[in-house]
C-alpha cells in the first residue's frame, strides 16, 4: 500500500500492519505484533522524517511466511541512504530509530527500489508459526 508522507501516513501505516498481523493470527499484544508493529514505526517514521519527497508517497509492503515476517518501506530518496551512527550517544536528539530496528529485527538492510527512483529498507523478524 501507498501513504502520504506525513505522519499521519506514517500512525497509519503502524495500524494497519498490527491489525493485518493479528488477522494473520499474530493478535495484539503478542511478541511478533509488538516488535513488528514498532519496527514499522521506526521505518515509517524514517521514511517520511529523512526519505520524503514533497508529492511522493511511501510504499509498505508487509508479507509472512511461515516462521519470517517480513517489513518492507520505500521512499523516492535515493541519496539519503539510512546507516547506523556509531557516534550515537544519550545526547542525541534523534538516532535511535535503527538502533531499535537492529536490536528488534532478525536481519534489516537497504537494496534499491526496481523500475522507480528511491529505497526500500527491509526488517524480517523470525516468529513461531501460528494457527488460526
Amino acid at each position: 500500500m501507498h501513504f502520504t508522507s506525513t505522519p499521519r501516513g506514517a500512525r497509519l501505516a503502524r495500524h494497519l500492519v498490527s491489525h493485518r498481523l493479528h488477522e494473520w493470527g499474530h493478535s495484539w499484544g503478542t511478541p511478533a505484533n509488538e516488535t513488528v508493529t514498532l519496527i514499522t514505526a521506526e521505518l515509517t517514521a524514517n521514511a517520511v522524517t529523512h526519505g520524503r519527497v514533497p508529492g511522493r508517497d511511501f510504499h509498505l509492503r508487509l508479507s509472512l511466511v511461515p516462521g519470517t515476517i517480513t517489513v518492507e518501506v520505500s521512499d523516492t530518496r535515493t541519496e539519503r541512504q539510512p546507516h547506523l551512527d556509531p557516534a550515537f550517544g544519550p545526547d542525541k536528539e534523534s538516532g535511535r530509530g535503527l538502533l531499535l530496528v537492529d536490536a528488534l529485527a532478525s536481519r534489516w538492510g537497504v537494496v534499491p527500489r526496481h523500475a522507480a527512483p528511491g529505497k526500500v529498507v527491509w526488517a524480517e523478524v523470525d516468529c513461531p508459526t501460528t494457527t488460526t
